[in-house]
């Protein structure tokens, strides 16, 4: 259907344009136009067969290079390698199609929330149908308790109010109306004439025309932008495909290089090729993508402890890159549990301490503990918060042995002033037994107000109400002062109007409490019994940050990491929640969603950086700014938990979802579920990831320092006209003993304490950025160059003795590259900069590693194998002497120039 804004219009234009009547439809008609609109479900778009998802797996530029590797590992007749490098593909092919299948249950899950029946009119009798056979023009009626069955503009509403949270980010149920809504750019939050497909019911009753269904549906459109959006490639995943190209590329052209040099200078051209075929196989680290599969699964299962549930594997290094954060506020920043934290009664402010539905908590004036008991008028206003009250705290438990969990069962407000009146004490049952409940006057969106009648022990009645301060000003004609009804005047007018608007300039949703004294319970009956109140007080309620965020934001802070808050929830609470917790800087902007709407997508790209908090928002607007920080080169993270944030999350670089309060669409759309809900999980989560992406950086440096230096020695004895250094059987041996258990161990190092201290790196940065491409060529060329010395040592001393020099040059290459993968633990610093033991899986996999270089070389029946021959004590001296000049000769020229800068520095004072 083409799009309309029917909150503009009213009833009548409403029901020409759906050409229906609120008689509904007929059986045959809603035939014909089901035919015309398609069933009320929602698409899951062009299907891939499962097939078809296992076998994309295998056509990465990295798994075609591997499966290359084991073609040739199988030539040179190495078919442990072979299979192992088979397995490792296999294994990789199955995680990514496992990810891919789930990642795709988002709709699924979306369709869950659609309505299993509707109550609706067919040929003018009321009839209860599938909601999937819902067409345009339908009449549906709604209860407490429904969830929405397609969008709905309202004909009638009777206390009608709806939970659109998952929609809108709207912490509260949204009080309906029929009335005519003239803003034709209004949000959805705003357009209080109309109701959602999948929104719920929590209070009353309503009746509206169908207006969308399907597809076209608000939550139709959501489904679409999760179809549409674009799975986002992760810098992890760009640079190993980069460092892939690099790699095979680099090694082909020196393996060929050395292959011709060799036959040049005379060896036989089948011995150069098995040479020259090994250095491509010890060139390209075919265990890299095992490796970093690895330490992605190791840190999630740190991760795990942490309370963060990961999807996708390489989201934990994405995360640790991110440079904005953009945050749901409610149920992510904030609790999602509507408290009341002041009170404004007999001219004084009372504060209120507690978190949540937990009913513990203080009363504070002035900063010191009152007890609410001793205060007559503080205390009469709490009795009345829960006589004028239809909700009821619960404890989920049940058990008083264990941990109560307590939850709100009924409006969220009315909750929250029964867990207001029990910090004082005061319970529903005790209030029971003292005052009897007679009658009630419903909420209602037009009067703003709802009343009980009461009788005490006394036989005294009361009516209490409860509701919108303003409203309820105008209807009372005295003021309790120190237990005593006085007369309203313009005075007491002004100071309860002050303390409203303080109240509310801090965020605070304020609800009003006044009383009647009832002489006749005829009285309740009359067209406005509520005249002639006496104002008691005002009650101050929010939805609270949680604790944890404060020092999570400023976490984010110091690691130079933005914090942006998107709500559907009003701009002054946006505002005033977000300068609370720290995500508002002096100077930061507040836009909502009309502004948004009114900004082209060049104007919000060149304003996005200034912007902190966006309220009243759409799922497209989220979209829209995720994409907007994308184009400004951020990586950009978005946590969520409703449904309307799915979209954006799965279009950002990384989403991250609630594991407690978020939907099933939010967390099947996400790469990162966080189990507790908490915003400071996340900040734990960068840190992971910031130290997985460290230990990758660790390894790559290591596996081709080591790589350089094989390349090396084999290419610089060629162009020397020197015999092979190293045989092929060799080459392979050094490639499985050092770039196995080591690399393994690289990638669970610890983190570096400042690793938290430091800004997120660039995200076009190449993975030998800072200085990683510098340190594998030197530290490359020194192993090559000292491999090279020792054998070109041994065999001018004796070249008979050939398999001698080459048994020390194998020895001498080993051992470098195991000494030198302690060096590569620090990013910044040397070998002596971390302390040795931090890391004992490295110590053990070194002495492995090395036992096995000792077994090929002493162990009589592999000795033919490996052409090797057992080495004395002073060939040992030599080789490790070789072996630590890489190493130690660089440590030692970093010690000696901090010195020198140090001694400038002291000099200069």
């Amino acid at each position: 259907m083409q799009k309309t804004n029917w909150h503009t219009l009213g009833v009548p234009e409403s029901f020409q344009l759906l050409e229906t009547t609120a008689n509904g439809l007929t059986w045959k008609e809603a035939e014909q136009r089901r035919l015309r609109y398609g069933e009320n479900r929602l698409s899951e778009g062009e299907q891939v067969s499962l097939l078809s998802l296992f076998l994309n797996q295998f056509r990465d530029f990295m798994v075609l290079v591997l499966m290359a590797a084991t073609l040739i590992s199988g030539l040179l007749g190495e078919y442990t390698d072979a299979i192992t490098i088979i397995a490792i593909i296999f294994v990789n092919g199955i995680l990514g199609f496992l990810q891919e299948v789930r990642a795709e249950r988002s709709l699924a899950s979306l369709k869950q929330l659609a309505a299993p029946t509707a109550h609706t009119v067919r040929d003018g009798k009321k009839a209860t149908i599938p909601a999937s056979d819902l067409v345009p023009g339908d009449i549906v009626y709604l209860e407490s308790g429904d969830r929405v069955p397609a969008d709905l503009r309202l004909l009638k509403c009777q206390s009608l109010e709806i939970e659109e949270s998952s929609l809108t980010g709207e912490s509260l149920p949204v009080a309906k109306t029929s009335e005519v809504v003239d803003d034709p750019h209004a949000g959805l939050g705003d357009r209080r004439n109309m109701a959602y497909m999948g929104t719920m019911v929590t209070r009353g009753k309503g009746i509206g025309v169908v207006v969308a269904t399907g597809m076209d549906t608000e939550m139709g459109l959501i489904a679409d932008l999760i179809q549409t959006a674009e799975d986002t490639e992760t810098p992890l995943q760009r640079r190993l495909e980069q460092l892939g190209k690099i790699l095979v590329y680099v090694a082909l052209a020196i393996t060929v290089v050395v292959v011709v040099t060799g036959i040049l200078h005379g060896h036989g051209i089948y011995e150069m090729f098995l040479a020259g075929v090994s250095l491509a196989v010890a060139a390209i680290p075919e265990g890299l993508p095992a490796i970093v599969t690895i330490a992605l699964a190791l840190g999630v299962q740190r991760m795990i402890k942490r309370r963060a549930i990961v999807r996708k594997l390489p989201s934990v290094e994405t995360l640790g890159c991110a440079t904005v954060i953009c945050s749901d506020k409610t149920g992510t920043l904030t609790q999602n549990m509507m408290t009341v934290q002041q009170v404004w009664v007999n001219g004084q402010y009372y504060d209120i301490t507690g978190n949540g539905f937990e009913p513990e908590g203080e009363f504070q004036l002035s900063g010191k503990k009152v007890d609410p008991g001793k205060r007559a008028d503080l205390k009469r206003l709490l009795e009345i918060a829960v006589l004028c009250n239809n909700a009821e705290l619960v404890n989920e438990t049940g058990d008083p042995r264990q941990e109560a969990r307590w939850t709100v069962y009924g409006d969220p407000t009315e909750g929250a002033l029964l867990v207001l009146a029990a910090k004082a004490g005061c319970t529903p049952e005790q209030m029971a037994r003292i005052e009897e409940r007679l009658d009630e006057l419903p909420f209602d969106s037009n009067r703003k107000m709802m009343s009980v009648l009461t009788r005490n022990q006394a036989g005294q009645m009361q009516l209490l109400t409860k509701g919108a301060p303003d409203v309820l000003l105008d209807r009372c004609s005295h003021m309790l002062i120190d237990g005593k009804a006085v007369p309203m005047s313009a005075s007491l007018r002004k100071a309860v109007m002050q303390a409203n608007e303080s109240m509310a300039a801090g965020a605070l949703r304020n609800l009003g409490i006044a009383y009647r004294p009832i002489t006749d319970p005829k009285q309740i009956s009359v067209a406005d019994p509520e005249k002639g109140l006496v104002f008691l007080g005002l009650l101050g309620m929010i939805d609270p940050p949680r604790p944890e965020v404060y020092s999570a934001i400023a976490k984010c802070k110091r690691a130079g990491i933005k914090t942006v808050m998107i709500t559907g929830d009003h701009q002054v609470t946006a505002e005033a929640i977000a300068r609370q917790i720290g995500i508002l800087p002096t100077g930061g902007q507040v836009i909502n969603g009309k502004q948004l709407e009114a900004m082209s997508d060049r104007e919000l790209t060149e304003r996005v950086e200034d912007i902190y908090v966006y309220a009243r928002v759409s799922p497209e607007h989220k979209l829209r700014i995720v994409k907007a920080l994308q184009k400004n080169g951020h990586v950009v993270a978005m946590t969520g938990d409703g449904v309307n944030d799915a979209p954006a999350i799965k279009t950002a670089d990384i989403g991250i979802s609630m594991g407690r309060s978020g939907t099933d669409v939010a967390k099947e759309a996400s790469a990162l579920v966080l189990a507790d809900d908490n915003f400071a999980t996340i900040v734990a989560a960068i840190e992971e990831g910031r130290g997985i992406y460290d230990n990758i950086r660790k390894f790559v440096r290591y596996l081709l320092a080591s790589n350089v230096g094989e390349i090396l020695v084999m290419f610089l004895a060629m162009l020397a006209g020197l015999p092979l250094p190293l045989l092929p059987i060799q080459i392979l041996w050094v490639n499985l003993v050092t770039d196995g258990l080591p690399a393994i161990a690289l990638g669970v190092d610890p983190a570096e304490r400042n690793i938290m201290q430091k800004r997120p790196r660039n995200v076009k940065e190449s993975i030998f950025a800072r200085g990683v491409g510098w340190k594998i060529v030197t530290r490359g060329v020194l192993i090559g160059v000292c491999t090279l010395a020792v054998f070109w040592l041994a065999y001018s001393e004796d070249p008979s003795h050939l398999i001698k020099a080459q048994t020390m040059a194998f020895a001498t290459l080993v051992m470098a590259q195991l000494i030198q993968v302690f060096d590569c633990r620090s990013v910044e610093g040397g070998i002596f900069s971390r302390n040795i033991f931090e890391n004992p899986w490295l110590i053990l996999s070194v002495i492995v590693s090395a036992l096995l270089l000792v077994g090929v070389i002493y162990i009589e029946a592999m000795q033919p194998v490996f052409k090797t021959v057992p080495l004395n004590i002073w060939d040992w001296v030599i080789v490790m002497v070789a072996s630590g000049i890489p190493t130690f000769s660089l440590a030692a020229r970093r010690t000696a120039n901090r010195m020198v800068k140090r001694s400038r520095v002291a000099y200069n004072r």
